[in-house]
């Protein structure tokens, strides 16, 4: 028998793990701190043969991932089809390892509905605000409407059952408290920044520029909303500038990911562009250390203006200058460390990418900030107590005493089949 703070099962629908880096942390996190830490998502393709899995002493139970989506039918399918492989894995787990806590990753805003069953068993719920759901439909189709309302209820649904909020920043804590009609103390800012320990700077590799003098570098999700087809367009709008030294690479998957490979043939740019889907950490770092610059095409709207970009961040813990549409959350985090442009135009990031490559100076000034920044402010060892915060006031000190299980867990760094 093994003395351990409680049993802790995070929900995460919008990307698997471990690829969900924020979700990720927040696991390692807690592990260290003395929770048991399982995680429920999709699995990723590639590892689908061993979809449950212990990863770093954190144990992970995945289903199939769903198919993309493209139009509202396809959103309302795949949240029924999660929401039902979830309540399997969660009853599951429960019968195996009953647990303390939900803690539910948006989107969608449905996973109340499952900590609302087990509520009556003592288990709390902590709702991990990743996305405004409402604005990010909106984002996406350009509209409101009964949808959009549904929404609006839906997120009043996690917010009504919460016993603790997270907020991913100010914008979004104000929601909880205004809009959700949260009590401030029961919401805690978690800022999503990578570890110092993890993303530390590596020697760059010239030949991931592909024989050209300059690298620029994207990092993301790739759905409709990401702007990413921004970015493949104002690299177009670079080489029509008649800028030819510069190879693009983007890095990450969604559900853009074969429409943006097809934008990059249809604009004759296919050569000058490279598609990597997910990468290792290792690699990269690679890339990010041999980049000149980094974008961030998100365009500005009421939906990326409440988020802190996480490629934002990690763009900073590598000094690498960033190029970004004017949303005011990516404001506040990059500060001097962006070029700032206006209107949501490739031809303006084409620009201001086009100004900074010729200004090398300029470029080491907004690296050294991003850097000091990073280190200073914004890395997750600056997040993590709060985190922890969160859990040893949810979870008191009568309880943790009294909670005395074995301990199902391998240690850090452990992998196996649970």
């Amino acid at each position: 028998m093994s003395h351990r703070k409680g049993h802790v099962v995070i929900l995460v629908e919008n990307l698997p793990v471990p690829f969900d880096r924020r979700v990720w942390m927040e696991a390692l996190t807690l592990t260290a701190a003395g929770y048991a830490v399982s995680v429920i998502s999709p699995c990723p393709e590639g590892d689908r043969d061993r979809p449950h899995r212990v990863i770093d002493g954190i144990r992970v139970r995945r289903y199939p991932m769903p198919t993309p989506t493209q139009s509202k039918l396809s959103f309302f399918r795949e949240f029924t089809y999660c929401l039902w492989q979830t309540r399997k894995l969660l009853r599951d787990l429960w019968r195996e390892d009953p647990f303390d806590v939900i803690h539910a990753c948006n989107p969608p805003d449905t996973f109340w509905f499952l900590a609302r069953a087990y509520r009556r068993r003592g288990v709390r719920f902590v709702y991990d605000q990743h996305d405004l759901c409402p604005e990010l439909y909106e984002s996406r189709f350009g509209k409101r409407g009964l949808l959009w309302r549904g929404l609006l209820a839906m997120e009043r649904q996690q917010f009504r059952q919460a016993d603790r909020v997270i907020a991913p920043n100010e914008t979004h804590r104000e929601v909880a408290t205004n809009r959700g009609r949260v009590d401030p103390d029961r919401v805690t800012v978690v800022r999503s920044g990578p570890s110092l320990e993890r993303f530390t700077p590596v020697p760059p590799v010239p030949e991931l520029k592909h024989g050209r003098r300059h690298l620029v570098v994207y990092l993301g999700v790739m759905g409709p909303q990401d702007g990413v087809d921004l970015a493949v367009r104002a690299a177009h709008a670079l080489y029509q500038r008649g800028r030819h030294d510069t190879h693009f690479v983007f890095i990450g998957r969604g559900d853009a990911f074969d429409d943006l490979v097809a934008l990059s043939d249809d604009l004759g740019v296919s050569g000058q562009v490279t598609f990597t889907g997910r990468i290792p950490d290792d690699e990269l770092r690679r890339f990010l250390c041999t980049a000149d610059l980094a974008v961030v095409p998100d365009p500005k709207n009421t939906y990326s203006d409440a988020c802190t970009l996480n490629k934002v961040i990690e763009y900073m813990s590598m000094g690498v200058p960033i190029v970004a549409f004017d949303g005011v959350e990516t404001r506040r985090s990059a500060l001097d460390a962006a070029r700032y442009v206006a209107d949501n135009d490739p031809a303006s990031m084409a620009e201001a990418i086009d100004e900074l490559l010729e200004d090398e100076s300029a470029r080491e000034r907004m690296s050294a900030f991003g850097r000091q920044r990073f280190a200073d402010r914004l890395a997750w060892e600056h997040s993590a107590p709060e985190l922890i915060g969160v859990y040893d006031g949810l979870l008191s000190p009568k309880r943790n005493a009294q909670l005395d299980v074995p301990d199902r867990v391998p240690s850090a760094n452990t992998v196996g089949v649970a």
